[in-house]
């Protein structure tokens, strides 16, 4: 793990965690580590990038932020909540029957653009929402978040190759790159190093921040408003699997629950104080 990524959390960071217990708590399962390692991503776009509305979610000059990784639904409930586009109270009915949160996000579900879930599949959704939004010269951003592991999908590299081609600079890919994908190594799985050059051969602009330093990633994210480059964006952010819960730190073994004793709830709860 490397040591720079070891950065403390503050209490808004804690805060959103508190809300993906509930979530957990609630479900009794889940992708705990692969929600964990994508809060400040999200919370920088939220709190400080993304143009939206929670009292019209539809509008049509809003940003686009598509969960490409969608098993890390639990974190992107929580900024909803914390938004007020959903209530906070449903929190605790995710993954229950007839609950509106399922264990993969649904474009039912009010501020979710895509139905996500099968990797892969929402950076070319995006590629196509970006594309549109050039040819109606409309203003406003597409962002995808991609997981390290769904980058293995051929369908990734085909959406990189058309958003070079189409020259979509009003498009941000952010990749949570916590090393771990499903129940291994990324190393062990399937290499992605070198992945900056592999961006770069592809037609990128590359850059790269510790994912869970808030500076790091609102700093990054306001240059990429203000580019002049006719190149889509990627972003490599170095995450943690299971940052926050020191035991299911760099664990794969957290990757996803299938249910939760009470010694790691009140660890996890421990964690969070």
């Amino acid at each position: 793990m490397r040591p720079e990524l070891k950065i403390k959390l503050d209490k808004r960071s804690k805060l959103l965690r508190k809300y993906i217990v509930d979530c957990l708590i609630g479900g009794g399962r889940g992708h705990v580590g692969s929600a964990l390692s994508l809060v400040e991503i999200l919370r920088v776009l939220y709190d400080k990038i993304l143009n939206f509305d929670p009292k019209n979610p539809k509008k049509k000059n809003r940003d686009r932020l598509i969960l490409s990784k969608g098993h890390g639904c639990l974190a992107l409930y929580s900024i909803l909540a914390d938004k007020k586009f959903i209530s906070h109270k449903i929190l605790k009915s995710t993954g229950k029957l007839n609950s509106l949160l399922g264990g993969h996000p649904e474009k039912k579900v009010p501020g979710v653009e895509a139905s996500t879930g099968a990797l892969g599949h929402g950076m070319p959704i995006g590629i196509g929402i970006a594309l549109a939004a050039k040819i109606q010269k409309k203003k406003h951003k597409v962002f995808v978040i991609v997981g390290d592991g769904e980058i293995n999908e051929g369908s990734i590299w085909e959406a990189a190759m058309s958003a070079s081609k189409h020259k979509l600079n009003n498009l941000k890919v952010l990749i949570d790159y916590n090393k771990i994908q499903s129940y291994g190594f990324t190393k062990d799985v399937l290499n992605l190093e070198p992945l900056k050059e592999k961006w770069k051969s592809f037609g990128f602009e590359v850059s790269e921040v510790n994912g869970h330093n808030v500076g790091q990633i609102y700093k990054n994210l306001k240059k990429f408003l203000r580019q002049k480059t006719k190149k889509p964006s990627v972003t490599i952010c170095h995450t943690i699997k299971g940052k926050g819960f020191k035991f299911a730190e760099n664990n794969p073994y957290w990757h996803h629950k299938n249910s939760f004793s009470k010694e790691e709830i009140v660890l996890i709860n421990e964690s969070l104080k």
